[in-house]
């Protein structure tokens, strides 16, 4: 059953009203967020990575 490109975009139109679109506000609170969560994790894995960097150094011997 095909449907027409015309018929396609109006049922895309009906289905974009459904939708209960954030405000500004909530926008910018969840995109700072989003924000401080990224910063959070580069940290914890900078400081996981030169951890496992300082045991296998350690490990192998190769610490001078």
């Amino acid at each position: 059953m095909a449907t027409s490109p015309f018929k396609f975009l109006q049922e895309v139109r009906e289905e974009t009203r459904k939708v209960s679109w954030p405000s500004r506000k909530e926008t910018m609170i969840t995109t700072g967020m989003v924000f401080v969560m990224v910063a959070i994790a580069s940290v914890f894995f900078l400081v996981a990575d030169q951890l496992i960097r300082l045991a296998v150094t350690f490990v192998l011997g190769l610490g001078g």
